[in-house]
C-alpha cells in the first residue's frame, strides 16, 4: 500500500480535498497533455469519413498493429506461428480475414499481460492499471502517456462532445474510487477535485438518509452533468424523486459499467430535465461504443475493431446478439488482438440519421446485477476493489442472504490463504459496515449460456416506499 493510501483515510475532509485535487492535477496532465490536442482533432475530423475512407483506415491500422505485434511481442509471435501464420501472411492480412487469428482469452491476459504480452519497444510513462476486481483477479492494463492521451482524445470526442459537454464542464462522478474512507463514515459523502471541477461522490453510501448531502454537493459546486456507474446514478436520482427534493437542471447524464435501461433514462429526464447517454468501453481500452446526439450507439472504428460473433465464431447478422471480440488500435505496448472481453451486444439493422458512417449497435446487453440493500437503506451494485491483489483468487461471486449476512463463493488456484480471506472480509465491512461474511471455496461458479455469471446476487428486496 502506498504512503498516500495509508495517510488519506486519516486526513480531515479539507485535506482530503486537497489531496484529491493534487492527484487531479497529475491525472489531468497525464490524460490531456502531450499528444492529446492533435489526437482530438484527428478524432473529430475522422467523424466525417466516408465508408471507403473508414475501410482504408481500418486496413492500414490493422496491418500496422499485426506487424508490430508479430515483430515485437513474444506472445503473438508464438501464438501466430502456432496458428500457421508466417510473417508474410501476417503483414498483408485484411480485417475481413481476422478469423484466421487466434482469440486472446481473459485468463491469458491475466497470466501474460505483464510479461510476454508486452512489446520490446515501449512508449514512455507506462503504468499498469488494474480492472475493478469485482468478479475475481483483475487484469493489468499498461497505459503509456501517449496511449493514455490517444484514448482520452477518443473519449472526449465520442462521449463528452456527443453529449454536449467537454473536459472543462463541471461534473459529478459516482465510481469505484474510495474517496470516503469507510462504511461508517459521516457526511459529506463526496470530495472535491477543484483542478477538474469534479465532485467525486461515494458509490457506497447512497441512501434516503444521505440523499440531501449528495444534493448539497451537486448544488454547491454548480455541477452541469453526472457520470459514472449507471445503477448508482439511478439509485441517487430515484431517492431525490421519492423524497420530492428539488434538483438543479443538468446538461446530461453519461453512464458506464452497467446497462442503461429505459426506466433509468426516464428517471434522469424527470429528475434532472436532461437526456442520458449510454457508452461501453472498459479499462482494456480496446474498443468504444458511444451514443450520439440522435440516440444511436456507434462503434468508433479508429479506437478498435469490434467483432460480434455467434456461438460458432461467425459474425452475427443485423439485429442479432453476438459476443464482443476486440482488437484495439491505440495500445502498442500491450496489444489486445481478438480479445474476448466477455460482453454481449446486438448489432444494429439501420444507419443513424446523424450522418456518421460509423457502425451502429442496437443494444449493449451488458450486465445487470442485483441490488445490495444495507441495514441503513443504502443501495449499491458495484464492489470495486474487493478482490484486488489476491494472487490465489481466480473468480468470485457475492451473495446477500439478509441485510447483514453475506456469502462469497470463490474459485482459487488451491493456495488460498487465511490472510487473503481476512482482507476480503475487511474490505466488505469497509464498504457495508457491520456485516458477517462467509467465504466458501467452490470448484466452479454457475454460468449462464453465454458463459457469464452474476457478480452479485441479493435475496433481500428493496423496502416498499410509502
Amino acid at each position: 500500500m502506498s504512503l498516500y493510501n495509508k495517510l488519506y483515510p486519516h486526513l480531515p475532509v479539507t485535506f482530503q480535498n486537497m489531496a484529491i485535487s493534487a492527484f487531479g492535477y497529475t491525472w489531468k496532465k497525464r490524460r490531456f497533455g502531450g499528444v492529446f490536442p492533435e489526437e482530438l482533432k484527428k478524432f473529430k475530423d475522422r467523424e466525417q469519413f466516408s465508408m471507403q475512407q473508414w475501410d482504408e483506415y481500418s486496413i492500414q491500422q490493422f496491418q500496422k498493429l499485426l506487424k508490430h505485434a508479430f515483430d515485437t511481442v513474444p506472445f503473438y509471435k508464438d501464438s501466430f506461428t502456432r496458428a500457421g501464420l508466417v510473417s508474410s501472411a501476417i503483414y498483408t492480412l485484411q480485417p475481413s480475414d481476422i478469423s484466421k487469428l487466434p482469440f486472446l482469452e481473459k485468463n491469458e491476459l491475466r497470466a501474460f499481460g505483464t510479461t510476454t504480452l508486452l512489446s520490446s519497444t515501449l512508449e514512455k510513462g507506462g503504468e499498469f492499471f488494474p480492472s475493478s476486481g469485482s468478479t475475481g483477479t483483475p487484469t493489468q492494463i499498461l497505459f503509456s502517456h501517449p496511449m493514455h492521451q490517444r484514448w482520452s482524445a477518443g473519449f472526449e470526442a465520442r462521449i463528452r462532445h456527443w453529449a454536449g459537454v467537454d473536459r472543462f464542464t463541471s461534473r459529478g462522478t459516482i465510481g469505484g474510487r474510495r474517496v470516503v474512507p469507510d462504511g461508517h463514515a459521516k457526511a459529506p459523502f463526496y470530495r472535491y477535485n477543484f483542478i477538474e471541477k469534479q465532485v467525486y461522490f461515494s458509490a457506497y453510501h447512497i441512501s434516503a438518509d444521505h440523499a440531501r448531502n449528495y444534493l448539497e454537493g451537486i448544488a454547491r459546486y454548480g455541477l452541469q452533468y453526472m457520470t459514472g456507474y449507471a445503477m448508482s446514478n439511478f439509485f441517487l436520482a430515484r431517492f431525490f424523486e421519492e423524497m420530492k427534493l428539488e434538483t438543479p437542471a443538468l446538461k446530461a447524464v453519461i453512464t458506464s459499467s452497467e446497462k442503461l435501461t429505459g426506466a433509468m433514462r426516464e428517471t434522469f429526464q424527470r429528475v434532472y430535465g436532461c437526456k442520458s447517454f449510454d457508452s461501453w468501453s472498459g479499462l482494456e481500452a480496446c474498443g468504444l461504443v458511444s451514443e450520439c446526439e440522435h440516440g444511436s450507439l456507434h462503434i468508433s472504428p479508429d479506437l478498435g475493431l469490434i467483432e460480434l460473433l455467434d456461438e460458432h465464431g461467425k459474425p452475427v447478422a443485423p439485429g442479432e446478439i453476438g459476443e464482443v471480440v476486440c482488437t484495439g488500435f491505440v495500445n502498442y505496448d500491450q496489444p489486445l488482438i481478438r480479445y474476448r472481453i466477455g460482453d454481449l451486444m446486438r448489432l444494429g439493422d439501420k444507419p443513424c440519421s446523424c450522418g456518421r458512417v460509423m457502425p451502429v449497435i442496437k443494444e449493449i446487453i451488458g450486465r445487470v446485477e442485483d441490488t445490495v440493500v444495507g441495514k441503513d437503506g443504502r443501495e449499491m451494485v458495484r464492489f470495486h476493489g474487493i478482490f484486488i491483489n489476491l494472487p490465489n483468487l481466480i473468480e468470485a461471486q457475492i451473495i446477500q442472504h439478509t441485510l447483514d449476512a453475506f456469502e462469497i463463493n470463490i474459485v482459487t488456484n488451491g493456495r488460498w490463504t487465511a490472510e487473503e480471506a481476512r482482507l476480503v472480509k475487511n474490505r466488505m465491512t469497509s464498504q457495508l459496515g457491520d456485516v458477517t461474511v462467509e467465504i466458501r471455496e467452490v470448484s466452479a461458479l454457475i454460468r449462464n449460456p453465454s458463459g457469464k455469471f452474476p457478480a452479485v446476487i441479493s435475496h433481500v428486496k428493496r423496502p416498499a416506499k410509502t
